[in-house]
């Protein structure tokens, strides 16, 4: 789908039936006929919009010089809709932003609350006339998303670690894995953002003007927070993981002591019994009342022993 929008006199974005030069052209989800206008109609460089399609695609800043068109590629995050699991799961996709003489384009595979939000107008300051800026609030709204998103895995996790502390069960465990996989999408993909930003800073690939390089950094900041968060909730899944794997290892050597001591006190009677059973003269009381109540004797009083030497102690 390609929808056009423009900042009216008012400073708010206006849709549009058809592009008029200085317009922004979004491009969700296009169809083979769809791409091929991008191609024909606003003679778009085929290796940024193949790039801005490519789901596996890291962020990256490149130019054309032939074609005067820049690409900038960045991440997003996404609620994985397609995922079997129980929880919320995570995912990072590419938007392509696409500076052309006439036209900024941004281009995504799917449909998404990032680009929803800037079409309804929801995202301050995002004014067409102002190509960097534009730009920049894009980065800044997605960097945003990313701390949400990181909030949201908290809660999560907080809520998985008090079922584990109730029940601990291999869901939960698995659970805690799934969304230590979101973290490392989101954190592969702030990194790689965070290189892109400081291209930005430096090169001249994109025009920067004083007021520009104050909101990329504040851009800079959101992404630095993001990074640290990421490595903070990695750090705490990987510990929690590792911690309730003791846990279970822990339990389960008890299990197996108490399961030994068992085996070994039920042992006794069959000893004892084995004695009397057996063609061998000179067994005091050969009756069987004494074999049954020395055995008795023999189980209370290993029990005992094992009781207070740790044998049932947790």
């Amino acid at each position: 789908m390609i929808s056009y929008f423009i900042t009216g006199s008012d400073g708010q974005l206006e849709p549009l039936e058809k592009p008029v030069k200085g317009c922004w052209i979004s491009v969700v989800s296009p169809s083979q006929a769809e791409v091929e206008r991008l191609l024909d109609e606003f003679k778009l460089v085929p290796e940024f919009i193949n790039a801005s399609l490519d789901e596996q695609e890291s962020s990256y800043i490149d130019r054309d010089e032939e074609a005067h068109q820049t690409l900038a590629i960045v991440d997003y995050p996404e609620e994985d809709d397609d995922s079997d699991w129980s929880i919320d799961t995570f995912i990072t996709l590419p938007i392509g932003i696409i500076f052309t003489r006439d036209y900024l384009f941004t281009i995504c595979t799917r449909e998404n609350s990032t680009v929803e939000r800037m079409e309804q107008g929801k995202v301050k300051n995002l004014d067409t006339r102002y190509r960097t800026q534009f730009l920049l609030n894009i980065l800044l709204l997605i960097s945003q998303e990313y701390l949400a998103d990181l909030r949201q895995i908290e809660r999560i996790t907080e809520a998985t670690e008090k079922k584990l502390y109730d029940k601990m069960r291999n869901k939960e465990l698995i659970d805690i894995l799934v969304l230590s996989k979101s973290l490392i999408y989101f954190s592969t993909s702030l990194k790689a953002e965070q290189i892109t930003l400081e291209k930005i800073l430096r090169s001249r690939q994109i025009p920067m003007y004083e007021e520009d390089r104050e909101l990329l950094e504040d851009v800079m900041i959101e992404i630095r927070q993001a990074i640290e968060m990421c490595n903070i909730y990695s750090d705490l899944s990987a510990k929690m993981t590792d911690s309730f794997s003791n846990v279970i290892n822990n339990n389960m050597n008890i299990i197996m002591k108490r399961l030994t001591v068992i085996t070994l006190v039920m042992s006794i009677p069959n000893m004892v019994y084995g004695f009397y059973g057996m063609n061998v003269s000179g067994l005091p009381f050969p009756f069987a009342w004494f074999a049954f109540f020395i055995s008795i004797a023999l189980v209370v009083a290993a029990w005992l022993y094992f009781k207070h030497n740790s044998g049932f102690r947790s």
